[in-house]
């Protein structure tokens, strides 16, 4: 698959729903510790987001990264906007910053 059509592709998915998440497994089965983490705080905000699982395509995986300029994984999207990694999301959520953020851009949380 060229660049292009994987980058249209994630183009597409980032701003299909409010919130993304790629991730290293699926919600209820994350296949590594920083995966995991997002997961967690995103069920436990309460907000509805999609997932992707990047273990799946390898396309992805690699496309990801250069689409946000990003090199680890997970990666969270909010309203098609690149919010962060496990860390920038832990750190965000710690703070409150994160229901700010979904409470700015008129996604609902629970």
């Amino acid at each position: 698959m060229s660049d292009q059509s994987v980058h249209d592709r994630i183009g597409e998915y980032v701003n299909k729903d409010d919130v993304v998440l790629f991730m290293k497994g699926t919600p209820i089965f994350p296949q590594c510790g920083f995966s995991s983490v997002v997961a967690q705080v995103l069920n436990h905000v309460g907000v509805k987001y999609e997932s992707y699982n990047v273990l799946e395509d390898f396309d992805l995986r690699e496309g990801i990264k250069a689409y946000s300029d990003w090199p680890t994984i997970p990666q969270l999207y909010v309203k098609g906007d690149f919010v962060g990694g496990c860390d920038i999301i832990r750190e965000m959520f710690e703070s409150g910053e994160l229901q700010q953020l979904f409470a700015d851009k008129g996604v609902k949380a629970a």
